[in-house]
């Protein structure tokens, strides 16, 4: 499936080829401090199958606790989250913000990681599959 978006200002816009069965909510504490808020969800693409159309984020190096360390790339201007990929060579994927989509409302999440994370009040997510990450 093909999605394009980009930040709150539209300073940032790009596009991508997903497998809109891979949209995850992400329960992971980098994830809850960086968005803000109880989790993210997030869909894949690989280096081959994201591009930039307009503007180039900030990037932001966050280290995990695994060591691991993650580009979080948003825009300068709004703060818009935008992606996070590897910071190590190799090849990248981009976890793309779906809130950041044209095609949001078609991109119904299908399982969650990071699970044992999760805020205990969140409801009505219980239902869908559940895979601990790391």
């Amino acid at each position: 499936m093909k999605i394009d978006g980009g930040c709150h200002c539209g300073a940032i816009a790009y596009e991508a080829e997903i497998d809109p069965d891979m949209v995850s909510i992400c329960h992971c504490t980098d994830c809850q401090t960086l968005s803000g808020t109880a989790f993210r969800v997030v869909i894949f693409a690989s280096e081959e199958n994201f591009r930039l159309t307009r503007g180039t984020p900030k990037a932001y190096v966050k280290t995990a606790e695994s060591g691991n360390r993650r580009v979080q790339a948003f825009c300068a201007e709004c703060g818009s989250p935008i992606y996070a990929t590897s910071a190590d060579d190799g090849p990248k994927s981009y976890g793309i913000r779906v809130g950041t989509a044209r095609q949001r409302a078609d991109l119904k999440p299908r399982r969650q990681i990071w699970h044992r994370s999760a805020a205990p009040w969140l409801p009505g997510i219980e239902g869908l599959a559940t895979k601990e990450m790391g």
